[in-house]
């Protein structure tokens, strides 16, 4: 059986009174946490949930968004996690999409969803302790038999389109992507990780994620992201392994350790999204003596981690990703699947059993995105070396990545549209020192009309999640275009960098 809760049995069985998850002040054991989950699903059940529907959640992170994947697997249902920062109109699209039967979202988030239908809100206690929400005498279903071809989460992603796309991943996909993390970084029952990115995030649920738990392994999950809170948490907790966005990394850097913090526990930090420079691979040493920074290249759509990069080889391989892990294969192709040699640049394409299974509802977007063969086109530019590191030149078309967050160009361009002064716009992603990237609108205006920032924000605020949202106007007469009448962006970066500043 596949279903989730047999790992949790398993565990419970051996060591039942070995810490799972630790949350605020909750130090859930692994029959706790066994206990929680029966319970949940039983009030998924009660609430008419059926095997392969829809269950989304709309949360910070929580020892019960742990739970709620668990419970969800548990009845054969499919796991929705959702970006909490979209405005409601984002919600409302995702939900409607997803044909979703449940909506379990935190109490503080309820501005952004209440009136969506199926919604169960979760207030602080029940975000620590699930079982708060189950009535007394709610009957606990068994388990639902799953295959590996079954639907186990829907997660929406920021395409190259106006609306995100429902990545589709199997059991199939998720349990290879936990072998292929387990092998590769060696992962055990010693593991204790930071989760401190979002949890609907594949970054912090996959990368290595629940992959600890399955495992046999410790969570460590904080609600928000702080620098200060973070570092106390790896020294309280003796934690072993994290993931960080760049910005979550750069920040701890930043604060360093002024309380002289015992953070030698610490083995092991997976990165990406970026280049690394050299010099925060050093200030990582430096401020966690035992560990080691790993680049990472990933994307949703393979659960993440598809490259990291080896011990020992970081500053001789300066700006590689990695090699790819045991079961990942990594193709450079040009425009016609064809494969290129070492040291050529082309599209980085992957196979592997850890790959989607398609986009919901989208067969021809599906079948747009392989070559023949099986390989996945990330649309990622890059290259491999002579020893098969890869190297990332150019990121997914149009694609702006600020916070660790992708945001599709087009899709706040959708928005701008709507917009009675604008005649023409386009989005792009301009250097930041903090977010790595933020997005800037440039716009060339109606006959006659006027535009500033502070009209364009007001317009995006409810339409789109807060960093979706422009952070810099550029007005201007015309929109650079190759001779088909397609909008240069690649121009309008290096222009918008070389001295255009909004």
């Amino acid at each position: 059986m596949l279903n989730l809760s047999a790992f949790v049995a398993f565990h419970a069985r051996q060591r039942p009174r070995e810490e799972a998850l630790l949350f605020r002040d909750q130090r859930v054991t692994w029959a706790g946490l066994q206990a929680r989950t029966e319970a949940l699903s039983g009030l998924l059940a009660a609430r008419g949930v059926r095997e392969g529907q829809v269950v989304a959640a709309f949360m910070k992170n929580s020892a019960a968004f742990v739970d709620l994947a668990i419970a969800v697997s548990r009845i054969g249902a499919v796991f929705l996690p959702i970006n909490f920062r979209l405005a409601r109109e984002e919600v409302a699209w995702i939900l409607d999409n997803a044909e979703a039967r449940l909506l379990f979202a935190d109490e503080e988030l309820r501005g952004v969803v209440e009136g969506l239908p199926g919604l169960l809100l979760l207030d602080e206690a029940a975000q620590s302790d699930s079982s708060r929400l189950v009535a007394e005498g709610t009957p606990i279903p068994a388990p639902a038999p799953r295959q590996e071809g079954d639907l186990f989460r829907l997660m929406y992603t920021s395409g190259t389109t106006d609306r995100p796309k429902g990545v589709m991943h199997s059991y199939g996909n998720f349990y290879w992507k936990c072998m292929e993390h387990a092998v590769a970084l060696g992962l055990g029952r010693r593991e204790r990780l930071l989760v401190v990115g979002p949890l609907y995030h594949v970054g912090a649920f996959d990368l290595p994620g629940l992959g600890v738990l399955w495992m046999g392994g410790t969570l460590c999950i904080l609600r928000e992201f702080d620098a200060r809170e973070a570092l106390r948490a790896i020294a309280r907790e003796r934690l072993t392994g994290a993931w960080l966005a760049p910005v979550m990394l750069s920040r701890m850097l930043e604060h360093g350790n002024p309380e002289g913090l015992d953070l030698a526990s610490l083995e092991w930090c997976i990165g990406g999204g970026e280049k690394t420079p050299e010099g925060r691979i050093r200030d990582f040493a430096s401020l966690f003596p035992a560990g080691r920074y790993i680049d990472a290249y990933g994307l949703t759509e393979s659960c993440s981690g598809d490259t990291l990069m080896e011990a020992g080889r970081e500053i001789e391989k300066i700006g590689s990703t990695g090699r790819p892990t045991p079961h990942v294969e990594i193709a450079i192709c040009d425009d016609a699947g064809r494969p290129l040699p070492p040291g050529q640049e082309g599209e980085i394409c992957l196979r592997g059993p850890k790959l989607f299974r398609g986009y919901w509802k989208e067969p021809a977007k599906t079948a747009a995105s392989f070559h023949p063969g099986g390989w996945f086109r990330t649309g990622d530019v890059g290259y491999l070396d002579a020893e098969g590191f890869l190297f990332l030149t150019d990121r997914r078309k149009d694609m702006i990545i600020s916070g660790g967050e992708n945001i599709a160009s087009s899709e706040v361009e959708r928005v701008l549209y709507t917009l009675p002064q604008v005649a023409e716009c386009a989005v792009v992603g301009v250097p930041d020192a903090r977010w790595g990237e933020r997005p800037v609108a440039v716009v060339v205006p109606r006959a006659g009309a006027t535009l500033d920032l502070e009209t364009l924000q007001a317009h995006c605020r409810g339409r789109l999640a807060g960093f979706k949202i422009p952070k810099g106007l550029v007005l201007r007469e015309a929109l650079p275009r190759n001779p088909s009448g397609k909008v240069l962006k690649r121009v309008l970066r290096e222009e918008l960098a070389a001295g255009d500043k909004p």
